[in-house]
């Protein structure tokens, strides 16, 4: 740098051959200061008349610095622009994302007659890509191209074209060019498979791939990380991995972004250990490279070894990157870690990424997943920009919690604000809340008029969300019509609903054929017998229920045990029914005897009419004060400081008596308690639950 404003200050300078140097210096060096000190050199000891080659550095400065009123300024003090002068502009801009900035400039040098080379041309397609998929301006740019001799002669230009026609999303008219191009390079047929990657059409750039290699050509680490990619989109797990063994034959895997693609299509194929073989094996790795292995873990259920990963990372001096803290954010969500995601938020905020549209819709994500649902709106009104992602994070966030009012004025500022659109996810998401939050009738109008409304067709989460709706309601029958006129076969989801919403409502016979239904698509979840035996047994109907259990035993089922954990310095402290193994049971039993003789003085009765059927089968009143969740919410009354509020896992959904207990204990002892069960958010505070006892 000192040597680059040497150059520009030393006393020869005032030879114009010698300015040019010292502007391109700048452009090296990539220093607006030191450009705009040539700048001001050559105005002091050439003007009026500054050289047009001179102006030409200044533009491309400018424009490779993305300073475009600079840029335009010294484009407009030139009295005799050149075709490179204008080339340079017109580059600088596309590449810097201003495409109109550049269609205008490419207007400009054609009214002053000046004939566009085989580097404007691409750049001129690379703007006209950004134009609207209905957009006349790149078949107009391709006309002139046609005109001016460069199609479909010239392959850099021809590629250039092909991959405007694939963005716009033109696809006969690239495919007809492509056809057209008498030389089709490397390049070309990258060009076919990016974009046909980008679009989701795997098979094509399988296909693509291979009329390269019939062609004589040999691919290059584009093509190669394209081929990857293809086969992770469409799981093509035996074709990539016979095109692993021709890219260790070829010396490929040397290269860092050819393993990175590994990494990544080993893992969306459900191969985590063979992608963390890989990861292993790489004599380099970048941060690209980490996050592959993160995304990978956490795609396939391996939170806590993807968190492993980026702690690996940062040992490693990995510096936190957008990318990175919002796949890792997005494994906290996945663990409930809430505390680990106040970390990463922290991270955030302390490397100046918090604002990124990506980490703040994650941060917004995992926040919601996690119950911090105050965090969460924070997050989500500090943004400047949302994305669909973002307004799809937030409406989930509230249907964790059941709170449906807050959900839908979410999605109708959604629609209001009318930048962004709802997806299927979207609804899925609302019609969730709605569901929890008792919202029947608004809920059901959404399922019956998203169609119309928003072009979206039910499809089957959509279905098992109504059928859910209906049944919390106590709308069966109803739920039940609907399943009998899906579109397409119900799944688990859909019958497990139905189940459920029997089993709550005690509508025995027609509980009875939605576990048949679940019995043969899932035989083995033992979720759906105890269920089904449950339900019998609440209408009095003994044999039948007794019936069940025997099957299940007959044919190997078990039932999971039902768990509750709490964390508490770094660890977790797991609890089952009846436990006492844990080094604190007689601290845990003396507060629990307690907190039972002042519930009962504030009203509370055992509610033993669900134990012959609760998740944890504890059939007598003295057991179901037991239960695991009791016994974690005494062990954090005891260890965690008042005014933290204490949060309880549990594997199996609450049952009534714990839900009723709790209301009691959170007023009693003035305490928040939080439970996520395996159903949805409780939040406990003043005798009340943030569900109102509909979940």
């Amino acid at each position: 740098m000192r040597r680059a404003a040497a150059a520009v200050a030393a006393p020869l300078a005032t030879d114009p051959q010698l300015l040019a140097a010292a502007v391109e210096t700048a452009i090296a060096s990539r220093s607006p200061r030191l450009g705009r000190a040539a700048h001001a050199r050559a105005l002091r000891l050439l003007a009026p008349a500054i050289p047009p080659f001179i102006c030409a550095h200044l533009v491309n400065l400018y424009s490779k610095l993305d300073l475009p009123g600079p840029a335009a300024a010294a484009l407009a003090s030139d009295t005799s622009p050149t075709v490179v002068s204008y080339t340079a502009f017109i580059s600088g801009a596309a590449q810097h994302g201003r495409p109109a900035l550049a269609l205008s400039a490419f207007a400009a040098m054609l009214r002053l007659g000046l004939r566009p080379n085989d580097f404007t041309f691409p750049s001129a397609f690379k703007a006209a890509a950004s134009a609207p998929p209905r957009s006349t301006i790149g078949p107009q740019v391709h006309a002139l191209a046609l005109r001016f001799g460069y199609l479909p002669d010239d392959a850099f230009v021809a590629c250039a074209a092909l991959d405007m026609y694939f963005k716009t999303g033109r696809l006969a008219l690239a495919r007809r060019l492509f056809e057209e191009m008498p030389y089709r390079n490397v390049v070309a047929w990258n060009a076919v498979m990016t974009n046909a990657v980008l679009d989701g059409r795997s098979l094509e750039t399988v296909e693509a791939y291979f009329g390269l290699r019939e062609a004589g050509g040999m691919p290059n680490v584009v093509s190669v990380c394209a081929f990857f990619n293809a086969c992770a989109g469409a799981t093509y797990l035996s074709l990539g991995e016979q095109f692993h063994g021709f890219v260790v034959k070829c010396g490929f895997e040397m290269d860092v972004s050819v393993s990175n693609s590994m990494v990544d299509f080993y893992g969306k194929c459900r191969c985590v250990e063979k992608a963390k073989a890989v990861f292993d094996g790489m004599g380099v790795r970048n941060s690209v490279s980490w996050c592959c292995m993160v995304v990978a873990y956490a795609q396939n259920g391996g939170e806590e070894e993807a968190f492993s990963v980026y702690l690996g990372a940062r040992r490693a001096g990995e510096e936190p990157t957008d990318f990175m803290v919002s796949s890792v954010l997005t494994t906290c969500a996945g663990l409930l870690g809430l505390d680990q995601g106040r970390a990463l938020h922290a991270v955030a905020v302390r490397s100046c990424i918090d604002a990124n549209i990506f980490v703040a819709s994650a941060l917004v994500d995992m926040y919601g997943k996690c119950g911090g649902i105050e965090d969460a709106e924070q997050v989500f009104l500090d943004m400047p920009q949302r994305n669909l992602v973002t307004w799809n994070a937030m409406v989930g966030g509230y249907a964790h919690i059941g709170d449906a009012w807050n959900a839908f004025a979410v999605f109708n500022d959604m629609i209001k604000c009318g930048e962004t659109a709802p997806n299927y996810i979207t609804l899925v998401n609302v019609l969730a809340a709605c569901s929890r939050g008792g919202l029947t009738n608004e809920g059901y109008e959404l399922f019956k008029t998203m169609n119309d409304r928003f072009g979206i067709k039910p499809r089957i989460e959509h279905y098992a969300c109504v059928v859910d709706l209906l049944g919390r309601a106590g709308m069966e029958e109803q739920a039940y019509e609907i399943i009998q006129g899906m579109p397409m076969r119900p799944s688990i989801s859909v019958w497990g609903a139905l189940l459920g919403a029997c089993k709550m409502h005690g509508k025995t016979e027609l509980g009875k054929i939605a576990a048949e239904k679940l019995f043969e698509l899932d035989p083995q979840d033992s979720g759906n017998h105890v269920l089904l035996s449950n339900m019998l047994a609440s209408a009095g109907r003994w044999a039948e229920a007794t019936d069940v259990r025997k099957e299940m035993k007959n044919v190997g089922i078990k039932k999971d045990p039902g768990r509750s954990w709490i964390t508490w310095k770094n660890a977790v402290h797991v609890f089952q029914a009846k436990d006492t193994k844990h080094e604190m049971n007689n601290e845990i039993q003396a507060l629990l005897a307690k907190l039972k003789s002042q519930m009962q003085a504030a009203g509370y009765m055992p509610d033993t009419q669900y134990a012959l059927y609760d998740l944890e089968e504890e059939e007598k009143e003295s057991e179901v004060f037991q239960h695991s969740e009791k016994l974690a919410l005494a062990f954090g009354l005891i260890c965690i400081p008042n005014g933290v509020p204490i949060r309880i896992m549990k594997n199996l959904r609450i049952c009534v008596d714990c839900h009723r207990a709790f209301k009691f204990i959170s007023g009693i002892v003035g305490r928040e308690i939080i439970v996520r069960d395996n159903n949805r958010f409780h939040h406990f505070k003043d005798y009340e639950c943030s569900c109102k006892d509909y979940w």
